[in-house]
């Protein structure tokens, strides 16, 4: 459950990112309040001629002089509303583009847990819908808040000037308006943050279904996944539905009770004119003069229901940046004249953030060129172990380092630059082969790159429309697994780190091509410490040495002869090892066409019947 603020409580933290627009800002509201005083000026040009000069035998100068200067405060009220957007457009989308900016940089910045527990619809609803929206309300909302709140002030002081007593009855409608108000803004504050809340979800179920498409086509389930989105987008709707009630209603007394106040205002006006206690030309003032404050009134709803949605927008976004990053560089960090490799888990754990405890007194010492193979059974905490190397999770206890230098004393940047990884679920960003390939050090030479891709043998990358320069895609959902893991493979050697951690980075590769891979990477992780994790015996035999994981313990290392020998949780395990590589990617294709022939082959029986 989100933490309840105050309105101004929330706002107030906007002040240092409008900090440096808040000239313009002043300078914006300046304009729209002298537009308002305009608007306010044209009743009293009429109560003037009216009084004055609209009399039988008057002077007809009289009103060309009060036409001319009703026209000249109407170009001026024009005029200072396009100068309060001149003033406040640029500003606002700066403030905006700058807070976008920070909030992709502290996602950046945060941990992978922190992502682990966020949906990505979320974060986009965030950094888009949210931030999008606070700029509508700083350039428009909050300017014309202020205007309205300020018109009606200065506009209800000039009634009273003209009329105490007519003024008295449109100020009684003010009473239960500002009631109704304080149960307005509580009640919309609720709805809002559920609106917002439950429109990131729905953003994450779109992602979710776009990125799956070929899994729930291959397994049939479009139709479910359809209406779990109809079942959110039906929840979002009625939330809107309630949202629109509330603004409607509140809409409905702002309207209605001025309206209200100014139908028995009339009456009591006749009888003040014939009785002498005000003039026609002071009624006929106090009316167009109501008229103005009435029509910022009515859409004082629509204004305090901007501001709260903008509440709800600023609250959200800084829900995600008041969340600290848990993994950072040390104040002085430490590193070795010159790294040679050698790693070292002592007395290792790792729990999650609910206590759950995966990895376990971890001792393990890699020499610099080493090459270790990681084994155990599903679930035993290989991926975790890996993934502690280059700080994407931080050890509960115990100590991971390089060449003696516990990795959390050095440098964020430097350690994962001397550290690289490949997954086992590749990641590929929309953007060319080269790219992709270059992620980890952009200013590779081109023979760098060749040299990269032909370790992996990503050689089809040549034979791509454009070459390495085609864009792949998003995710590179447009090449097959085996195709996306070479890519990801070259990516990891490509950085020519010191440090190579491997998720089982050929599971998806053909017999042939794995062993062309292995034999490359002997060649090339020569000088390069690795620790792969292995679920295949093919992938074992390119290690020096293996480390069996047991319930999230090392509980033996040696050469893969001697623990075959030695060991029978050993044995089990390279027993239940995949014998052959797995495509999933192809496998659903196969799946997907299997299916399509299928309903083809019903359709055309059906057909003949």
């Amino acid at each position: 459950m989100a933490k309840q603020t105050s309105f101004f409580t929330s706002i107030r933290r906007l002040y240092p990112h409008v900090r440096p627009i808040l000239p313009r800002l002043f300078m914006g509201l300046l304009s729209a309040l002298l537009a308002s005083i305009m608007a306010l000026a044209v009743p009293q040009v009429l109560r003037i001629l009216i009084n004055g000069s609209l009399h039988p035998g008057g002077p007809s100068s009289a009103v060309w002089a009060a036409a001319g200067v009703v026209l000249l405060l109407g170009i001026a009220e024009a005029g200072l509303v396009a100068l309060r957007r001149q003033f406040v457009i640029n500003p606002a989308t700066t403030v905006e583009a700058k807070m976008r900016v920070s909030l992709y940089g502290h996602l950046q910045d945060l941990t992978v847990a922190f992502h682990d527990r966020w949906g990505s619809g979320q974060l986009l609803s965030r950094a888009m819908t949210d931030l999008n929206f606070l700029r509508r309300w700083m350039a428009f909302g909050a300017i014309m808040l202020v205007v309205t709140t300020l018109t009606v002030v200065i506009g209800v002081v000039v009634m009273f000037t003209m009329s105490w007593q007519l003024a008295l009855i449109f100020l009684a409608a003010a009473v239960p308006i500002m009631i109704n108000s304080f149960r307005f803004r509580r009640r919309f504050s609720l709805v809002t943050r559920l609106s917002q809340d439950q429109a990131g979800d729905l953003a994450t179920t779109v992602e979710e279904s776009v990125h799956g498409i070929r899994v729930l086509k291959a397994f049939g389930r479009s139709r479910e996944a359809l209406e779990n989105f109809n079942e959110q987008a039906e929840g979002l709707r009625r939330t809107e539905i309630a949202k629109a009630k509330h603004q409607a209603t509140f809409t409905l007394v702002v309207t209605l009770l001025p309206e209200l106040a100014l139908g028995v205002g009339l009456v009591a006006g006749v009888l003040l004119v014939s009785a002498g206690e005000l003039s026609v030309g002071s009624l006929v003032a106090f009316f167009a003069t109501a008229a103005v404050v009435a029509a910022p009134v009515e859409v004082s709803g629509a204004l305090v229901a901007m501001a709260l949605t903008a509440k709800t927008a600023l609250d959200r976004h800084f829900e995600v940046m008041d969340i600290p990053n848990a993994i950072t560089s040390p104040e002085q960090p430490k590193s070795p004249a010159e790294l040679r490799g050698a790693l070292s888990f002592k007395g290792a754990a790792f729990a999650f953030d609910d206590g759950a405890g995966l990895l376990h007194d971890i001792n393990l010492d890699i020499e610099p060129g080493e090459t270790m193979a990681l084994v155990g059974i599903t679930g035993s905490g290989k991926s975790a172990l890996l993934q502690l190397v280059p700080r994407l999770y931080d050890v509960s206890d115990g100590s991971v380092s390089i060449d003696g230098v516990d990795v959390r004393d050095f440098n964020i940047e430097e350690l994962r630059t001397a550290v690289a990884i490949a997954f086992e679920d590749t990641t590929l960003f929309s953007s060319s082969v080269r790219d992709n390939v270059l992620l980890g050090a952009p200013d590779t030479s081109e023979a760098a790159l060749d040299e990269a891709l032909d370790v992996a043998q990503a050689h089809f990358a040549y034979s791509l429309p454009d070459g390495v320069e085609t864009l792949i895609g998003e995710e590179g959902l447009s090449l097959s697994g085996g195709q996306r893991q070479r890519i990801a493979l070259a990516r990891a050697i490509a950085a020519k780190p010191k440090v190579l951690v491997l998720d089982d980075p050929l599971s998806a590769l053909d017999v042939n091509t794995e062993e062309l891979v292995e034999a490359r990477l002997r060649d090339v992780l020569r000088d390069t410490t690795t620790l792969i994790v292995a679920h295949r015996p093919s992938t074992v035999a390119l290690a020096d040495r293996v480390a069996l994981l047991e319930h999230g313990r090392i509980t033996a290392v040696g050469t893969h002869t001697d623990l075959l020998a030695s060991n029978a949780h050993y044995r089990y395990v390279i027993a239940s090892l995949d014998a052959a590589p797995k495509d999933l990617d192809s496998e659903l294709d196969e799946l997907e066409h299997e299916l399509e022939s299928e309903q083809r082959l019903n359709q055309a029986g059906e057909a003949r019947r």
